[in-house]
């Protein structure tokens, strides 16, 4: 098994529509193993951080704008191919090429309200929990499901 951890942010529109919970539990009920959790608003510089790839496109100041509109719910999931699957589970960008399913096919209508945002590699995965979690916030435990799920 190669376990691998990645970040996943419940946005604000996912929050006041209150299907935290919902979200949540899909990826649990995957066997996917929550690691970290924290409900926190993001301020400006940390939405700047974590969206600087897309600085200087058209939708760039109404993501941060609405990234920094409400809170979030901030996660961190660790499992085998984690970034994959969870990425699966989220469904597509924009969700009305989502399949139905998945969170943004089942919850969404348009890009800019997708519900979720989810690490797109491993690489990013590290800079984002990095951003959002300090190494003594993500914990190390064991489940006793786990030997029903992995082999």
């Amino acid at each position: 098994m190669a376990v691998e951890r990645t970040y996943l942010m419940v946005k604000p529109d996912g929050v006041q529509r209150g299907l935290c919970g919902e979200i949540v539990s899909r990826f649990e009920k995957k066997g996917l193993k929550l690691v970290a959790a924290k409900f926190t608003a993001i301020s400006k510089a940390t939405a700047e951080s974590h969206y600087g790839e897309h600085k200087g496109k058209k939708f760039y100041d109404s993501l941060i704008s609405y990234m920094t509109s409400g809170p979030v719910l901030a996660m961190v999931w660790e499992g085998d191919g984690a970034v994959a699957v969870c990425r699966g589970i989220m469904g597509k960008t924009n969700p009305q090429e989502s399949a139905p399913g998945t969170i943004r096919g089942d919850f969404g209508m348009v890009t800019g309200m997708n519900l979720i945002h989810g690490s797109d590699s491993p690489e990013s995965a590290a800079r984002e929990i990095s951003l959002f979690f300090r190494p003594e916030e993500l914990m190390a435990y064991g489940r006793s499901a786990d030997a029903w799920i992995y082999e």
